[in-house]
């Protein structure tokens, strides 16, 4: 499956990457913006055929800015003191970012299909609705985080307020689960094996987070408690 592939490139890259993201964060960003004009490109048919087929297979189903999210969500899993959580966090706000700009060409190609039928009225699955009303929540979900992530902002923010509009990313990884599931279930219902397969895959890794996430809180609320002195 794509998505693994990607996945498994991305999750070393971004290891080997961390010094260069971290001291250019804007290039990363603006080649972020570059590969969403080349997909938007692509959509128009103005990309050589072996340029659109790389870049399609990275943008068109949102396989490398949904890996991208999945290595931030698991970097936090990791208890703060382990090597992987202080090496890798202090890019976390910056892959967040990468892959929202990336996230932001899927949307937006996928909106010139599905705006004039929702218009019209002609998408009577409820599935697919249902995954569309999602997409428009992550939209603005994904503002806000992305916004607040930018260091400029940050640095305006009280950390008690951004820590709380940070607690939004917790909402928004369970709306990528939730969007990735509605829009494949019609396929895979109708015996589609690709979709099935994504549908196995996304479900694992999202699976496989929640109880990690929740085994570190667990575990985090045990620390604290017994730091707190008796008496």
């Amino acid at each position: 499956m794509v998505f693994l592939i990607v996945l498994a490139c991305v999750v070393p890259a971004s290891f080997l990457l961390k010094p260069a993201i971290k001291k250019a964060p804007g290039a990363w960003y603006a080649l972020a913006a570059l590969l969403v004009l080349l997909y938007l490109a692509g959509v128009q048919g103005v990309l050589p055929t072996w340029a659109r087929g790389i870049v399609f297979l990275l943008m068109q189903k949102g396989a490398l800015a949904a890996a991208l999210f999945v290595v931030v969500m698991f970097i936090g899993v990791f208890p703060r003191d382990s090597k992987t959580r202080l090496y890798m966090a202090p890019i976390r706000a910056e892959l967040s970012i990468f892959a929202g700009i990336l996230i932001c060409g899927h949307m937006l190609a996928y909106s010139v299909s599905y705006v004039p039928r929702l218009v019209a009225s002609t998408i009577t699955d409820p599935y697919v609705l249902a995954g569309l009303v999602v997409a428009a929540l992550l939209v603005g979900l994904l503002a806000v985080l992305d916004v607040t992530s930018l260091s400029h902002v940050k640095t305006h923010m009280s950390t008690r307020t951004w820590k709380k509009v940070q607690k939004g990313a917790y909402v928004f990884y369970g709306l990528i689960y939730i969007h990735v599931l509605a829009m494949l279930l019609p396929s895979a219902m109708n015996g589609g094996s690709a979709a099935v397969q994504s549908i196995a895959v996304y479900t694992a890794v999202f699976v496989v987070y929640a109880v990690a996430r929740v085994t570190r809180a667990v575990m985090d609320k045990k620390r604290k408690q017994a730091a707190v002195p008796v008496g």
